[in-house]
């Protein structure tokens, strides 16, 4: 296996640049991996619009000050992370998704590729030996595998008795990053051996999926490819020019006070478009055993941001301070009977509470003169919008910011309740903190 090509520090260091990591590629969007060239470690989970790695290497070529540590409270792919490793500079990261954590720590971890292949081989031995019990996989929701009282399920018999195969090899590993990063390697292929697809608004079922099913060979295949693919990027990616990294799990409100200081913080958070972001990696969650009761899904569903209405829950008031704000919430409280749920303007104050104290938050985490970039997408209800970037823009004087620039750079579909048409805007908003 070759390395990526490598750059040299002043003290003769070599590193893999950000450079050659992302090979230099065009992308369609400062705020999206759609349409461009995938990067090494992308493929381990797919992302179908993943935060885009450039607009971290952005923030930190246009920062007013020189940039050494950086902060991601809503990790999600580890992109922010991943990226700041390449630039040179220490990443935290946040994550309330214990599957998305392990993710990201996994992309971040340093590995020797020859013990990692060596545990690659073990897991493959073990597996062949084994027949599979869909009992391992733990009490699973009904739908999820095969049953004669089911109409629709998730997994066929036989392809959920080869995951527990690979779990149960998996498990024998006695390296906890071994076991971490084989066990992501695998959640990130589960989707493909189901009967469901994942798009932009959840999971439905496969066209036709009772007449092609997936055979328990697909999952042999698929998880040695992708496996010997993620061998060869972390060979190729092993000298980074920060090695380094900080994750913390739980959700943001939480944990950022316990957060290292930072010079700048790069990040998307969800948009108040009424998607639970958690139902997503439902799979995942529950058939790696980080979900193993309702009471368990409930509690995570529970602790992400309020962007949604899908889960019941005390919505707390919207914060004052935006004019703008307080008259959408105005128009929807007036057209509340024509929302499709009734909710939806205490879904909308409630976000904006959050979003407000995160934002207070990462005041007290950064630096002096440490920025904030921030990628954020507006939501539309019964043709009133809500203008994300604007509306926390002005939160930002009142929270010690100076408002650096909003750019709106892509057109975002509206949800086919408004009509589906491309009508909301998707925005950078660079706050400094003033001291």
């Amino acid at each position: 296996m070759e390395l990526a090509s490598l750059d040299a520090t002043a003290d003769g260091d070599t590193y893999v640049s950000f450079e050659a990591w992302t090979r230099q590629r065009k992308i369609v969007s400062i705020g999206s991996n759609a349409g461009a060239e995938p990067l090494p470690f992308q493929e381990w989970h797919h992302f179908k619009e993943a935060f885009a790695p450039e607009v971290v290497a952005r923030a930190v070529r246009e920062s007013h000050r020189s940039v050494a540590t950086c902060l991601d409270p809503f990790g999600g792919s580890g992109t922010t992370a991943l990226a700041s490793q390449f630039l040179g500079i220490s990443p935290t990261t946040i994550e309330v998704n214990p599957y998305l954590a392990d993710l990201i720590q996994a992309k971040l971890s340093e590995y020797n590729a020859d013990s990692v292949a060596e545990a690659f081989c073990r897991i493959l031995t073990i597996t062949s030996r084994l027949a599979g019990d869909v009992r391992k996989l733990g009490k699973l929701p009904a739908t999820f595998i095969q049953s004669d009282d089911a109409d629709r399920w998730l997994f066929d018999h036989g392809v959920a008795r080869r995951i527990a195969c690979h779990l149960a090899a998996i498990n024998t590993l006695s390296n906890t990053q071994h076991r971490r990063l084989f066990r992501v390697l695998l959640g990130g292929m589960l989707v493909a051996v189901s009967n469901v697809v994942i798009n932009g608004k959840g999971r439905r079922y496969r066209r036709g999926w009772e007449e092609r099913r997936t055979v328990p060979e697909m999952v042999d295949m698929l998880f040695k490819q992708r496996c010997q693919a993620a061998i060869t990027e972390i060979h190729e990616h092993r000298y980074r020019r920060h090695r380094g990294h900080t994750v913390l799990r739980g959700d943001c409100l939480s944990e950022l006070p316990k957060a290292p200081p930072a010079d700048l913080a790069v990040f998307s958070p969800p948009y108040p478009n009424s998607f639970d972001y958690t139902d997503v990696y439902n799979i995942e969650l529950w058939i790696l055993g980080y979900l193993n009761s309702a009471d368990s899904n409930q509690k995570l569903r529970k602790s992400t941001l309020c962007s949604h209405v899908q889960l019941k829950r005390q919505y707390l008031p919207a914060p004052a301070g935006s004019l703008r704000l307080a008259r959408a919430l105005g128009r929807l409280q007036r057209e509340r009977n024509k929302l499709w749920s009734p909710w939806i303007p205490d879904m909308i104050g409630h976000y904006f509470h959050d979003m407000r104290q995160v934002f207070s938050l990462l005041h007290d985490r950064l630096t002096a003169k440490g920025e904030v970039w921030s990628v954020v997408g507006d939501s539309q209800y019964a043709g009133i919008q809500i203008p994300v970037a604007q509306i926390l823009a002005d939160y930002a004087p009142a929270l010690g910011y100076r408002v650096l620039n909003i750019e709106p750079f892509r057109s975002m579909r509206a949800s086919a309740q408004q009509g589906g048409q491309h009508q909301l805007a998707e925005s950078l908003l660079v706050l400094q903190k003033e001291s």
